[in-house]
């Protein structure tokens, strides 16, 4: 059993005015499992990379102990290769008997490894890597967001799969994931750092209870600090009228007024000035701490939205359709019926490559946003006319420029668009980049931030919360359940699922 120490760690990028952690201290223990919770963008990924040595930085991390990160790079040279033949280069000396029995933990078949990687699936290469990972002897291992892309299938294999292991650090924004498989957590506050023991649900009850206490003591010190102004500046209008007394005065009015009198009001005056000096340092303790009762509390700011209502209920219709691939052999799917009305969130659900995604461009296409490209369909897809879609892609590659470019190529209003940023927590020393060096979650903040500008009869949303942190995904449960949006939505986050979800489309 060994610890990782930091200590008075600090490090900020090259060129970049924000430290990213200053002097810092914690120690977490290699035998743990480790769940990592954060908003994007406040050095979850960095720190892994501190501890794998990659940047310098001040301060010390003490490691006596080797680390393996999840995922392994491939580079695109690669692709044509086989796990088999990668193995060796993603982790020096791992032996192909230990990788099979992973696998083996993993429900997958031992062939995977002599497949090209270009012909595995998101899920298996997640999976094959996670063999490889966990092949390993004594090494602390460094899990960075597993689950995104897969299905909900794979998710609850590699959830089982964890939760029988120790000794790694899982950074993951899916709260059932790392309820099932973490026993504490390592938190990135706003302004501080904890670790607890425990799972997510036990740290946000515990979270929960504090921010009520800090509100609380937060409001009993708002009142002190009202009532000490109020009695500051009552002494100080006293004192200042009594040291106008001082000079001239009415011989009529003040006839037993004597020489000594001028002596008497100064003393008087000082003692009140000095009354008012102590209220003054009283008032800057209360405010000293009253700043620091909330400084970890989470502003989860309410979004808006402005939907549309279409004028017919229907939205979109499919009967008995079917779709697949020009020149392929078989269907992706066939016989799906389904429908989307009004006020609907309909999830659609199932295996990775079972045609989520190219339902929903024929979807698109059907009214008019973009083409079918090489798909082919067979059976009733039918969408209401003049219908308005704000649509969510999965893949954030095409995003490119700064975001008053992407705010004009979207015809969204600038100041809104960073407004929302604002409320979902993106910084604002990240506006004046390129969206091309946002974070993955920064990045899927961009498009969920412009979809929700744009006014629309029915939003479509393809995985829209990978990498996004848990606080955003709350607020658009509470967004979602206010303005009950009409959505067809592929997402494989269970909480989110449970809560939003009106019907679920099962594809086979």
């Amino acid at each position: 059993m060994a610890q990782i120490k930091v200590n008075d760690l600090s490090f900020s990028y090259e060129n970049s005015f924000d430290p990213i952690f200053e002097h810092v201290s914690f120690t977490i223990d290699t035998s743990w499992k480790l769940g990592f919770i954060g908003r994007n963008g406040k050095g979850k990924t960095t720190f892994l990379n501190l501890l794998l040595g990659k940047y310098e930085y001040s301060g010390s991390i003490s490691l006596d102990w080797p680390c393996d990160y999840f995922p392994y790079k491939i580079h695109p040279d690669d692709l044509s290769k086989t796990a088999d033949e990668l193995m060796e280069q993603w982790k020096p000396g791992v032996e192909s008997w230990r990788v099979m029995c992973e696998l083996s933990e993993l429900c997958v078949d031992a062939e995977l490894l002599y497949r090209p990687i270009r012909t595995l699936s998101f899920g298996e290469r997640t999976k094959v890597m996670l063999a490889v990972l966990f092949a390993g002897e004594n090494d602390f291992l460094l899990i960075d967001e597993p689950t995104n892309h897969l299905d909900q299938e794979a998710r609850d294999i590699v959830k089982k799969y964890l939760a029988g292991k120790k000794g790694f650090i899982l950074v993951s924004h899916d709260r059932d994931l790392l309820d099932a498989c973490v026993d504490h957590v390592l938190v990135l506050n706003r302004s501080t750092i904890e670790v607890q023991a425990g799972n997510f649900s036990s740290w946000w009850e515990n979270k929960d209870r504090a921010d009520a206490f800090a509100k609380a003591e937060n409001e009993k010190h708002l009142k002190e600090i009202g009532r000490l102004k109020a009695t500051m500046q009552q002494s100080q209008n006293w004192a200042t009228k009594n040291e106008n007394t001082k000079i001239g005065y009415d011989p009529i009015k003040e006839h037993d007024r004597t020489k000594n009198a001028r002596t008497y009001i100064s003393s008087k005056t000082k003692k009140m000035e000095s009354r008012v000096k102590v209220f003054e340092q009283r008032m800057e303790r209360n405010i000293a701490e009253k700043e620091g009762l909330l400084q970890d509390i989470e502003q989860i700011r309410d979004l808006k939205l402005s939907p549309l209502e279409h004028y017919k209920d229907r939205l979109v219709e499919t009967r008995d359709l079917s779709l697949r691939y020009r020149d392929a052999d078989s269907d992706v799917f066939s016989g799906l019926t389904f429908e989307i009305r009004n006020g609907d969130r309909v999830f659609l659900q199932g295996r990775n490559g079972c045609g989520k995604t190219s339902l929903i461009k024929a979807i698109l296409a059907s009214s008019g946003i973009g083409d079918m490209g090489n798909i082919e369909l067979s059976g009733m897809l039918q969408t209401a006319s003049n219908l308005k879609i704000s649509y969510i892609n999965q893949d954030t590659s095409h995003l490119h420029g700064d975001l008053r470019m992407h705010a004009f190529e979207n015809q969204v209003d600038y100041s809104l668009f960073l407004s929302v940023l604002r409320q979902l927590a993106l910084e604002q020393a990240q506006f004046d980049k390129k969206i091309e060096e946002f974070s993955e979650g920064q990045k899927k903040k961009v498009l969920i931030a412009t979809s929700l500008l744009t006014p629309a009869h029915l939003y479509i949303w393809d995985e829209p919360l990978n990498y996004v942190d848990v606080f955003s995904r709350m607020q658009l449960e509470k967004l979602i359940s206010e303005y009950r949006p009409t959505m067809l939505i592929v997402e494989h986050d269970v909480r989110f699922t449970e809560k939003m979800a009106t019907k679920v489309v099962e594809m086979h």
